[in-house]
């Protein structure tokens, strides 16, 4: 291959894995900002004190702004946040449209109570240290599948140094095939 084509290749290469995520993801704010730090090292809460379980064992997920009123009923500090909760969210009992990182694709069946309660796998195996954040990253999601990118990750490739860095299938059977757990289609997918 002479220089001039290699060139072409590498330069070809370099824009496509550089260029192609700036096109192929946007980043969106979270309508208001968050800080995970001050409620679980300040107040001593835990991420199931937000984050728990439906009745029936499934994952509620995004608590509902009710699980914000009973400390919230007016402003506590004097951050632009706490007082944006307070005015818009609390007092006019709106919910608060969170864009939500971690959502699976929806042939995906997964259950947090089989892993949090049952295996008793720390939220931080999944989610990194996001319970101890003190602002909210970006919200980013694929313009085609419109899954966000904390599901696939930061790199086109995968994974990462950390568990955490992806949610792909890959790291699932990864976890269960380290703990002996069958990873049967059927077990996750519908």
């Amino acid at each position: 291959m002479n220089r001039t084509a290699f060139v072409g290749v590498a330069a070809g290469l370099a824009l496509g894995w550089l260029g192609l995520p700036a096109l192929l993801y946007v980043r969106q704010a979270q309508p208001l900002d968050f800080n995970h730090a001050v409620h679980a090292e300040q107040a001593g809460m835990s991420c199931a004190d937000c984050h728990g379980f439906a009745a029936d064992g499934s994952f509620g997920g995004i608590p509902p702004t009710s699980s914000c009123t009973a400390c919230h009923a007016e402003a506590l500090g004097e951050s632009a946040a706490e007082l944006q909760l307070v005015e818009q969210y609390v007092v006019p009992e709106r919910e608060i449209p969170w864009l939500v990182y971690f959502r699976q694709p929806q042939n995906v069946l997964f259950s947090h109570a089989a892993h949090v309660v049952l295996a008793e796998i720390e939220c931080r195996r999944c989610h990194g240290d996001h319970g101890l954040s003190t602002t909210l990253p970006p919200y980013e999601y694929n313009r085609i599948s419109t899954y966000s990118r904390r599901i696939w990750g930061p790199r086109i490739a995968g994974g990462g140094a950390d568990p955490w860095d992806s949610m792909k299938m890959s790291d699932c059977s990864g976890c269960h095939a380290e703990r002996g757990v069958t990873d049967s289609c059927l077990m996750c997918h519908r």
